[in-house]
């Protein structure tokens, strides 16, 4: 009988990716990403992807850095990003 040989997961980002997409159940893909990520790190991400969600819906710049309490840095980095037709983040607020 032959064994099937399981490939060795990949490292860095790239093995990051590939879990990511194999993650299929939202309670599962919530756990995950409370084990790896900090609660620092958790805000963060929330954070930006809040503020791309506003941006999209039209709120002004300044407002959202008034009401999330964050710079206009991190506020032009979003409105860039959504800027690009190809980005797959406009993909996926829509």
């Amino acid at each position: 009988m032959i064994k099937s040989v399981k490939q060795a997961p990949k490292t860095g980002f790239k093995g990051l990716v590939e879990v990511l997409c194999r993650i299929r159940d939202e309670e599962e893909m919530k756990s995950f990403l409370e084990e790896i990520l900090t609660p620092a790190e958790l805000h963060d991400l929330s954070l930006r992807w809040e503020l791309m969600r506003r941006l999209l819906e039209g709120v002004p710049q300044r407002q959202i850095a008034k009401e999330l309490k964050i710079s206009l840095c991190k506020i032009t980095r979003g409105s860039k990003i959504l800027k690009n037709p190809d980005s797959v983040s406009n993909r996926y607020l829509k």
